[in-house]
């Protein structure tokens, strides 16, 4: 049984390679102290090496960050099969890498492991990495045996790409590789953590193998550091080889590794389990498509789920962006009778001074001046997307299913104390207190979040024909979320971009929409706010 750590690869997709030549040598010193048997010190790329990246082009870019070889430790890095020119590849001196790891797609395992050939004759061991072996029937799997067999690798690793697989997944796999692959071949897995059975499985497939008398790997990272949903971690497997294997591997020392080098970006950013990478398990789905959501669009888990549901498993595996855009609008964009409604809301507000009040701080921290504006002017007092306490309002205002979810569940009395207006993504059958406006009659397309609240309201009111609004609360967003909302337990919106990104946006999707309405509306900001002087 050998443990491959992969926190420098893996990880390098959290980072973009980025963790300093301080923490990558650290890593490779802890990890070869700690006896872990792999250690894979980043990709080989066709790019020049950057000071303190895991990104190389050379095996000599890594030599650098290793300080002494163990000879107990073996050291790799890994090619995508497309992604790397073997032409640039010098023979092995021995002085970095031991090996070179080739991953490769399902419908390419004949050309990524043609490449083994030409790395093998360059003097490095060489493993290969079967990317969504999930995805290759019986079939494929024998000739994907017959193949490694005739290429004759080091190992041969099971890719649990999308998170998807259950032990019955992993136990069919095993069993073809098992017995079709040459005994000297070892099998090893790599898996992702998707549905939190990322070491079950790790754990599962050293039980299935221990006593098979084939040599087996098992990737993971130090505190499951990895794209997405991230990986099995280190620190887990080391426990449990040591406790039920014998392993003699040194967990104080991987421990201080994690405090050292790997705290202090969990601190800044994301990676593991969450409910977005859940979903993509659930339905196969590549890990691109995720993250393309979350940066681009405020989708919420349910609606997320559906756009998965409507794609194809062929759609799933891949990332087409302009299709999961069109998806995402037609989730969305689930069009109703809204002709009685607006009437009804044109005659209620036709001639009437209308205040937006918006979920910014400002709504709490001068709501003096705010009910000073209300007393003076009695304008009709609709909530944006949130229910503020003390405010008397006409109406409440929501885009987001979340926030809907929210207000009626924390603060039920209140919320049946007030009219809504809903737009029709969240839902398509009125209550009686409740008026449905279709989603894009008041979204303007041409910016990764179009479906800001405050700028909905306002177009809302544009086709509604009112001619005077106030704003209060439409503050805009800092870094601090505590900072970013009146109710501090409001959910929050993160749009996976910097803050000032998005205030510059909302900021230009308000000065488009004053430019069209300048003739026919009148914009007040009662409480100071980053989108207007």
């Amino acid at each position: 049984i050998e443990l491959l750590d992969c926190t420098l690869r893996d990880g390098a997709y959290v980072t973009d390679g980025s963790f300093g030549t301080a923490v990558i040598k650290g890593i490779i010193k802890k990890s070869q102290d700690a006896k872990i048997d792999i250690i894979e010190c980043g990709w080989l790329k066709d790019q020049p090496h950057v000071a303190g990246k895991s990104f190389f082009h050379v095996p000599g870019d890594i030599e650098q960050y290793i300080t002494e070889k163990n000879p107990n430790s073996t050291y790799v890095a890994m090619i995508d099969w497309d992604r790397y020119d073997l032409s640039q590849l010098p023979p092995n001196d021995g002085k970095a890498i031991d090996a070179i790891r080739v991953v490769f797609p399902q419908q390419k395992f004949r050309e990524g492991i043609a490449l083994g050939k030409i790395i093998k004759d360059k003097g490095y061991r060489v493993y290969f990495q079967a990317a969504n072996t999930l995805g290759y029937s019986e079939n494929e799997l024998v000739a994907l045996a017959d193949e490694i067999n005739a290429a004759k690798p080091e190992a041969l690793s099971v890719v649990d790409t999308f998170g998807a697989m259950y032990e019955e997944d992993l136990d069919k796999i095993i069993d073809i590789l098992n017995q079709r692959l040459d005994s000297s071949i070892k099998l090893g897995f790599h898996s992702h953590n998707n549905q939190q059975l990322s070491f079950a499985l790790s754990a599962h497939f050293v039980n299935r193998l221990a006593e098979s008398g084939r040599g087996i790997i098992v990737d993971a990272s130090l505190n499951g550091m990895g794209r997405g949903a991230g990986n099995t971690p280190t620190e887990l497997m080391v426990s449990y080889l040591n406790r039920k294997y014998h392993g003699s591997y040194d967990t104080d020392l991987l421990l201080s590794a994690i405090d050292m080098y790997i705290t202090p970006f969990a601190e800044s950013l994301k990676w593991g389990y969450s409910i977005p990478y859940f979903i993509a398990g659930m339905y196969c789905c590549h890990v691109n498509n995720i993250a393309y959501l979350l940066e681009n669009y405020r989708t919420n888990s349910a609606d997320m789920r559906n756009i998965f549901e409507s794609l194809t498993p062929e759609e799933r595996r891949k990332y087409d962006y302009d299709l999961l855009e069109h998806r995402y609008i037609e989730n969305l964009n689930k069009l109703i009778d809204d002709s009685a409604a607006t009437v009804e809301l044109q005659g209620e507000f036709k001639d009437k001074k209308i205040l937006l009040i918006m979920p910014g701080t400002s709504a709490v921290k001068e709501k003096a001046a705010i009910d000073l504006f209300i007393s003076e002017n009695r304008p009709l007092v609709i909530g944006v997307n949130a229910l503020i306490d003390g405010y008397d309002y006409n109406y409440l205002f929501f885009t987001n299913s979340v926030r809907y979810d929210f207000a009626a569940s924390f603060y039920p009395e209140k919320f049946n104390c007030f009219k809504k207006i809903i737009t029709s993504n969240i839902k398509t059958t009125a209550e009686a207190d409740e008026r449905i406006i279709n989603f894009n009659a008041v979204i303007k397309r041409g910016w990764q979040h179009f479906d800001n609240a405050g700028i909905m309201a306002l177009r809302l009111l544009d086709k509604l024909h009112v001619k005077d609004v106030a704003i209060a609360g439409f503050d805009g967003f800092t870094s601090n979320r505590d900072l970013n909302y009146a109710d501090t337990s409001l959910p929050p919106i993160d749009p996976q971009k910097p803050w000032d990104e998005l205030n510059e946006e909302i900021k230009s999707m308000l000065d488009d929409f004053r430019m069209m309405t300048e003739n026919r509306m009148t914009l007040s900001f009662i409480t100071k706010s980053k989108f207007y002087k």
